[in-house]
């Protein structure tokens, strides 16, 4: 793994760094198995509940109860 700026290289696949060295989960994902896998995630329940406590946490504005109807669906087919 080479550091560089911005971003690290894993197994050859560019991975970006924010400048409070957050690594890009979203890189990271579109290396695996590109754009598919991303889109499975964003469907998990898990996902989403994490992404939920996130909000909580850090996002003053959250919409409770647009979060609501959002996890009521995740993980189901349409």
């Amino acid at each position: 793994m080479s550091k560089n700026n911005n971003q690290i290289t894993v197994l050859g696949k560019k991975i970006s760094i924010d400048k409070n060295d957050y690594i890009s989960i979203t890189d990271m994902l579109k290396a695996k198995d590109g754009d598919f896998f991303i889109s499975d995630w964003l469907r998990n329940r898990n996902t989403i509940e994490y992404l939920g406590i996130w909000e909580r946490i850090h996002n003053p504005d959250f919409n409770y109860g647009e979060f609501a109807i959002i996890k009521s669906q995740a993980g189901l087919k349409n």
